[in-house]
């Protein structure tokens, strides 16, 4: 009897298991990992995504919040090797099962997580603390048309990349102080470079093509970040890749603010007495520019049309956001 309870609750576990999946982001997906990462890639990207979605870097912003909360959570899951094991297997309810069965179930406070594994310093003193490559910068020209449509662009980048090499290297170098006695009860505080030794490592040039989204209504200067994606730094994390997007020239078609500009040549008669006109819209729409009196030379008029759609946000490339 006992045999079968103990399968009905493995059967249980297995298929709450696999509707959490399909209703919601495993944990895995909550930190961008793969199944198989090992316990370093989990400290480091959750290193990265904390610092990034920190309720003092956000504030008033709610869904960064909960981004934050969503990630403490599993991080607190896959730091840890029982609860790995039985979340792999059963899921969230295998977890909940087997606090209930008084294993070490979950409960540490979200700041909690934050402060063990930063060893209570403040996001700004975290941050110092990393080395980080530098950010590279691409001006992007982007269509009128992917500007007031939305659409995508496929760039191709090139970069550093580290790659395994032969040998051994000083790593994690750090000044150590000392005493030396110079004298009957004299001594002199000294300084000392000490160093580990790490794997060796060299920098290889590698592409590969990008797709970049631009947004309907995105303005110059705004930005598509692909994090991590910058110039790589040994021992560091590597700098962040921005698009900033510049409005290209068009051939019909000038763009101020919100709102699109073309110039119309009529005829002298069509002038004076109107006309019956219209032009293709950036999306073949084509708008009525008729006219049945008088038009002044350089007159502007504002004819009932769709405008670009306001976007003041900030974008994020490759699956973030």
């Amino acid at each position: 009897m006992a045999r079968q309870r103990t399968k009905l609750f493995l059967y249980f576990c297995v298929l709450s298991y696999a509707l959490s999946v399909l209703a919601g982001k495993s944990y895995y997906d909550i930190l961008q990992v793969q199944k198989s990462a090992s316990d370093e890639q989990i400290k480091r990207v959750y290193r990265k995504l904390a610092l990034k979605y920190h309720p003092d870097k956000n504030q008033g912003n709610e869904e960064a919040n909960k981004r934050f909360a969503e990630i403490n959570n599993a991080y607190e899951v896959l730091s840890d090797r029982e609860k790995r094991n039985i979340y792999d297997r059963y899921g969230e309810d295998g977890l909940k099962q087997h606090a209930a069965g008084g294993g070490r179930g979950g409960g540490m406070n979200i700041q909690d997580i934050f402060s063990s594994f930063f060893g209570g310093d403040s996001v700004e003193e975290e941050e110092e603390k990393i080395a980080k490559g530098d950010d590279v910068i691409v001006e992007l020209d982007a269509t009128l048309e992917d500007l007031y449509m939305g659409g995508s662009l496929k760039v191709w980048r090139e970069k550093n990349v580290i790659k395994p090499a032969p040998g051994k290297r000083r790593c994690n170098c750090r000044n150590e102080v000392y005493h030396k006695q110079i004298g009957p009860g004299m001594f002199q505080q000294m300084t000392e470079q000490v160093c580990e030794q790490c794997p060796n490592v060299k920098y290889e040039r590698e592409g590969t093509f990008i797709i970049v989204d631009i947004e309907k209504g995105m303005q110059d200067g705004q930005e598509v970040v692909f994090y991590e994606d910058g110039e790589s730094k040994i021992d560091g994390e590597a700098g962040d890749l921005k698009f900033r997007i510049r409005t290209a020239p068009h051939e019909r078609f000038r763009r101020e603010g919100n709102d699109l500009h073309t110039t119309i040549t009529i005829t002298l008669v069509e002038a004076l007495v109107g006309f019956d006109k219209a032009i293709k819209h950036l999306d073949e729409h084509l708008v009525d520019i008729s006219s049945k009196g008088i038009t002044k030379p350089k007159e502007t008029r504002r004819p009932r049309s769709r405008q670009f759609l306001v976007n003041l946000s900030t974008r994020v490339g490759a699956g973030f956001n």
